[in-house]
């Protein structure tokens, strides 16, 4: 107002905007922004300290929102404001609060191939829109590698798994500490021997460097064949249903794998095809004989070229346990013959069978698979315009999903990936070949992977929890992109659950696989399928931006608060006039929030915003 009254002439006006400008930019200089300090306790029952508060400390220069950020007058309003209004605290019952999963909406859905198990989310009148809370005595998990094995019983109180699955070595419990001894249904000895039995098997390494970086487990139990993976640098994404195993997916996660609920039912599996250099299935519970082999054929479409499908439990070697599983020989044999038919029919190859195990493996290509379908007829190929990627509320079908096109038998469909740890930073086949279209180039990812390193040198700047090696494992990036941000983070003892959101303008999750990560597809209107307080810390990037009028901001905070663990943390990345809204929904969340410059300084109307998660319980 007062340079509209001003009658100043031009230079002297343009010389008090150059001292104004300069004054502000020194002053940031000169008091750059601390961390958010992460506490040294690990080691404390969480209910005994206090969160970690962002609070301004006297060399942390506060963001204003005047000219130089671009903020409009009423979001500098809003940003001193009140807290938009309190949001309640969910009743004691809802702690483990799953909205799409296990609900009585789920239950009005069809019986036939387990429908009701699927994702069925509540609708919009039936949402609760309040905080869920922790249980009483919750703690915060113990650290990667400790995690592996033993987890705090307040976290996760369920004794239905120790009385039914100790005598296999599941989970056991001792005191106030549940303890997993690593072993499974099929492999009572311990998840490293039968691991290593597969590898045999198969005829290959599993880590080290080998022909499998990314693995799917069907049906994972308390995850502990992914569990013991990991040590071999290899990734595996594990799911299961909410079924009568209660909490089997909340333990795996309370251990620090990466884990999510699901179930293969009637729709795709959230994954693009050619995701998963190896598939297993230890007793799993799924009919592969039904259904015309479908789920076999969901397996398939998963599975990259060359990639190897693991069974053990019925019906293999049938001959030996058919009086411990209580089945006639020929029931047992008739599903074999039927499981063996169908892997003929999708031209996998039968490597190998030992004992309790059994191995197949899809080939690299479909050359011979369709000249042979051509004469003697069998499964079909599916439609060429159906997107083999597609995973979101999909239907499964009766088809094979076709590779791509190849030059010659010897070739690899869709392009061979780099072993690991090569194949993380190298450009990826979807990428060299032009799957992605021309906005996504070799020269744009190697880019984009060095944007990303930068981002996350200033992510630990400003956030202790992140910087302090081992404070966190469970990481999920909200909008994945490329997968940078968990490219970035790959010498950290954390795993990233990388999201490509459904509203996106370009699917990437292939990309992000043949990277050797792991990922899902989500709409973000809608709850995730897993567990409160699974993410120790959330990443953010541009999300509220690209959900804008697509649905309500509260019910996507609300959402990550439910799947944020106590003490978490939340790394927003958004234009700022975005992230001062969040910010307005965000103090009324039991959460503590800054907002802080991007990493090229505070000309850039892109932002973050750092929010800490308060302790609290129920």
């Amino acid at each position: 107002m007062l340079l509209r009254t001003m009658k100043l002439p031009l230079p002297a006006m343009a010389a008090v905007v150059a001292l104004c400008a300069a004054s502000y930019l020194l002053a940031v200089w000169t008091h750059p922004a601390p961390p958010l300090p992460a506490s040294s306790l690990a080691a404390v029952p969480c209910n005994t300290r206090q969160p970690p508060a962002p609070a301004a400390s006297k060399n942390d220069t506060a963001l204003d929102f005047s000219i130089h950020h671009g903020a409009s007058e009423e979001d500098a309003a809003e940003a001193g404001a009140p807290p938009s209004r309190r949001v309640p605290a969910c009743d004691a019952g809802y702690s483990e609060h799953t909205p799409c999963e296990g609900q009585r909406w789920s239950l009005r859905q069809p019986r036939r191939r387990f429908a009701y198990r699927e994702r069925h989310c509540p609708p919009p009148a039936e949402r609760r829109r309040c905080l869920v809370p922790a249980p009483r005595g919750y703690r915060a998990p113990l650290r990667w590698p400790r995690s592996r094995d033993a987890a705090w019983y307040a976290n996760a109180p369920h004794e239905e798994l120790v009385t039914e699955k100790g005598v296999q070595n599941w989970i056991r419990r001792n005191g106030d500490v549940l303890r997993f001894p690593g072993g499974g249904t099929m492999f009572p000895h311990g998840a490293d021997r039968y691991i290593d039995d597969i590898a045999a098997a198969a005829g290959i390494t599993l880590g080290g460097g080998g022909a499998v970086r990314t693995a799917l487990d069907t049906g994972c139990g308390v995850a502990s064949w992914g569990a013991y993976l990991l040590s071999r640098d290899v990734l595996t994404m594990s799911f299961a249903p909410k079924d009568t195993h209660e909490a089997q997916v909340l333990f795996a996660l309370e251990r620090g794998v990466p884990a999510m609920l699901g179930i293969m039912a009637t729709k795709r599996l959230p994954y693009p095809a050619r995701a998963f250099d190896m598939a297993h299935c230890s007793r799993c519970l799924i009919p592969w004989s039904k259904y015309n082999g479908l789920y076999m054929i969901e397996v398939d479409r998963v599975l990259r070229p060359g990639g190897y499908w693991v069974l053990s439990g019925p019906p293999v070697n049938w001959e030996r346990h058919f009086k411990g599983w209580k089945r006639t020989p020929e029931d047992l044999s008739s599903e074999q013959s039927a499981i063996e038919a169908i892997a003929k029919n999708l031209c996998w190859t039968k490597v190998q069978q030992m004992g309790d195990i059994a191995v197949w493996q899809k080939p690299i290509n479909h050359v011979s698979c369709k000249a042979s379908r051509n004469k003697l007829g069998g499964l079909g190929f599916c439609n060429s315009n159906q997107d083999p990627d597609a995973g979101w509320y999909v239907n499964m079908e009766e088809c094979i999903t076709p590779l791509p096109e190849v030059s010659g038998p010897g070739d690899v469909a869709g392009g061979e990936v780099k072993r690991w740890p090569e194949r993380l930073t190298s450009p990826p086949p979807r990428i060299a070949g032009g799957s992605l279209g021309s906005s996504v180039t070799v020269d744009t990812f190697i880019k984009d992977s060095e944007m990303w390193r930068r981002r996350v040198d200033r992510y630990k700047g400003v956030s202790g929890g992140l910087a302090e090696k081992g404070r966190y494992r469970n990481l999920l990036d909200m909008n994945a992109g490329l997968g940078g941000f968990a490219a970035a983070l790959v010498d950290d003892p954390v795993w990233v659950m990388n999201v490509v959101p459904t509203a996106a303008v370009a699917n990437t999750l292939g990309v992000i696989y043949e990277r050797g990560l792991i990922g899902t597809y989500q709409d973000w209107c809608e709850a995730m399928s897993t567990y409160p307080r699974t993410y120790d810390l959330i990443h953010a990037y541009s999300l509220f931006t690209m959900y804008k009028d697509r649905c309500e901001m509260e019910d996507i905070l609300l959402e990550m608060d439910r799947v944020l663990r106590p003490e978490g943390t939340v790394i927003f990345r958004d234009d700022v006039d975005v992230l001062v809204k969040i910010k307005n929904i965000a103090d009324g969340m039991r959460w503590e929030s800054r907002i802080v410059d991007h990493e090229d300084g505070p000309m850039q109307r892109e932002k973050i915003l750092v929010s800490v998660k308060s302790y609290w319980t129920a």
